[in-house]
């Protein structure tokens, strides 16, 4: 871990945290498929030898990646049953327990301690949850965190209620909350008598649905190039999935962020630590400015790489002495 502080324009310093894969991942040495495919069966009709002799899966097949989620989430965190309707997003695993591995860390919680009496009255607020309620259902195996997930589609937490029914260690830790109201992240989502240690969130990354179709073709080609596959794709599936609500929305991801931050003050005294992700980089400066501006008592960036891809979470809170 190398920690900096970066000095903005008042003399004021930002933690920098610069990451891999979080110590605590258990993902960080790549997979093994034999031990999953004992623990999920299905998995093995998708794995074959790549060009680099090596077992893995074909990860432009959104079923095949499904079908890794499903076995990962059983062999190492304990959920018997998972699923996703066809069209929704299809969360990468290691990514997400990263994001849970490092909020842990922001609230000074290590997996040694996971399982006192105190740890187990952490309360996570996750904002924009999907379909696949990956951050709240991960901080609850890992950690035995008490989570509320909150999206916008009814469909989606439907979804998530049911993987709650099929799962029934989850029922008195994890609370589902639908946001009626578009303009709003955490008004109608935060009672007046919460209180959360720490949010979570990762904003839809686009604008519209023109530009997702964009970005994904061009990680189908990526994908393409990567194993050697020259043929032509054209192709305007989501090949990942992903609903309107949980890939774009009016103003993209920019605008998302803005509203969370100033949002965020009203709600300043009931939750310790503010996070999100950051997708694109040229995000961060205008999320930061924008957090100065409302006076934040601390703000921390953590930077995380997993292979080719940097992402980044801001983390702030108005509380001094944190």
């Amino acid at each position: 871990m190398c920690l900096k502080k970066r000095p903005d324009n008042k003399g004021e310093a930002i933690k920098h945290i610069v990451k891999t894969l979080h110590p605590n991942n258990v993902h960080k040495h790549g997979y093994d498929f034999p031990a999953l495919i004992k623990s999920y069966e299905p998995l093995g009709r998708y794995v074959n030898i790549n060009q680099y002799q090596n077992k893995s899966i074909d990860f432009a097949n959104p079923v095949a990646v499904k079908i890794l989620n499903c076995a990962l989430l059983k062999h190492h965190y304990g959920l018997v049953e998972w699923d996703i309707p066809d069209g929704f997003l299809c969360p990468p695993i290691p990514g997400r327990v990263d994001y849970i591995h490092y909020v842990a860390e922001l609230l000074n919680i290590s997996l040694t301690t996971k399982r006192s009496d105190a740890n187990k009255s952490v309360q996570l607020l996750d904002i924009g949850t999907g379909a696949n309620g990956i951050y709240a259902l991960l901080a609850c195996q890992i950690y035995g965190w008490q989570c509320v997930a909150s999206d916008i589609d009814p469909r989606s937490l439907a979804n998530v209620a049911h993987i709650i029914s099929k799962n029934p260690s989850l029922t008195d830790r994890l609370q589902l909350r639908l946001q009626h109201d578009k303009n709003r992240i955490f008004g109608g989502i935060v009672h007046a008598d919460d209180y959360f240690d720490i949010s979570v969130c990762n904003p839809p990354f686009h604008g519209s649905l023109e530009e997702a179709l964009k970005s994904n073709q061009k990680k189908r080609r990526n994908l393409a190039a990567n194993r050697d596959d020259k043929r032509p794709d054209d192709s305007a599936v989501l090949n990942f999935g992903g609903q309107k609500s949980e890939l774009w929305c009016t103003g993209g991801e920019s605008r998302f962020l803005r509203m969370m931050i100033k949002e965020s003050k009203q709600y300043a005294r009931q939750c310790r630590w503010f996070t999100s992700l950051i997708s694109k980089s040229e995000h961060v400066k205008p999320a930061l400015m924008l957090l100065r501006k409302l006076d934040v008592a601390e703000i921390k960036q953590i930077e995380m790489k997993q292979g080719n891809k940097m992402t980044r979470i801001v983390a702030w809170t108005f509380i001094k002495g944190e």
